[in-house]
């Protein structure tokens, strides 16, 4: 099994793919981070296991800002230019011809399914997807949902959350499944559980 990595053009600078290539993988899972955080989160770590077990190439993608040392996201406009350009990249070549799964952790989530919309993978995973901010001290008003950014994949969607999530808990959809798992937005209280759920889904998708 090969491991590399190697850095893509974006016109943002350069993004950063982790590589994980089995030899004659059935599909291709690209992730990408948290707004704050980065591609070693646990939780992207067993995704990326679980992935591999069932036969997945997977690429764990750093998004410009963070392969520059910054902390704080990019606007969103930046991040999915950014995001498209390396799934182009790697569609036409790393994991050329392979059917393709995108997702990510909370931010990377949301870019995922923006792109998702207009581009119709065969999967989205969304790993702590941040429904809703958490409303501010005296404020009066309840932070947008983001909803419908889950809501416009029409591909099959898998939303790992944990059950403590103080950014809320997404409904399931017609096809969309919701995996409850113990913890909060880190998904760190049951590494085991969200690696069976996201070893379970991609057992049946279909491809």
């Amino acid at each position: 099994m090969a491991a590399t990595s190697i850095d893509i053009d974006t016109p943002h600078g350069p993004a950063r793919a982790h590589l994980t290539l089995p030899a004659g993988p059935r599909g291709a899972l690209v992730l990408s981070h948290g707004a704050g955080g980065g591609v070693e989160a646990p939780d992207i770590v067993v995704a990326k296991e679980a992935a591999v077990e069932e036969g997945f190439a997977v690429a764990l993608v750093e998004q410009p800002y963070r392969v520059a040392g910054r902390r704080s996201p990019a606007p969103a406009r930046q991040l999915d230019a950014a995001w498209a350009a390396v799934l182009e990249r790697l569609q036409a070549q790393e994991l050329s011809g392979l059917p393709l799964v995108v997702g990510g952790r909370s931010l990377g989530g949301r870019v995922a399914c923006r792109w998702a919309a207009e581009h119709r993978p065969a999967g989205v995973l969304c790993l702590a997807f941040p429904l809703q901010r958490p409303r501010r001290r005296n404020s009066r008003e309840a932070p947008p949902s983001r909803l419908p950014e889950l809501d416009a994949v029409e591909a099959s969607v898998l939303v790992v959350q944990g059950t403590s999530d103080p950014f809320g808990m997404p409904p399931p959809g017609p096809n969309r499944e919701v995996a409850q798992v113990a913890g909060n937005h880190g998904l760190r209280a049951d590494p085991d559980a969200v690696g069976s759920a996201v070893r379970d889904w991609l057992r049946r998708l279909e491809l």
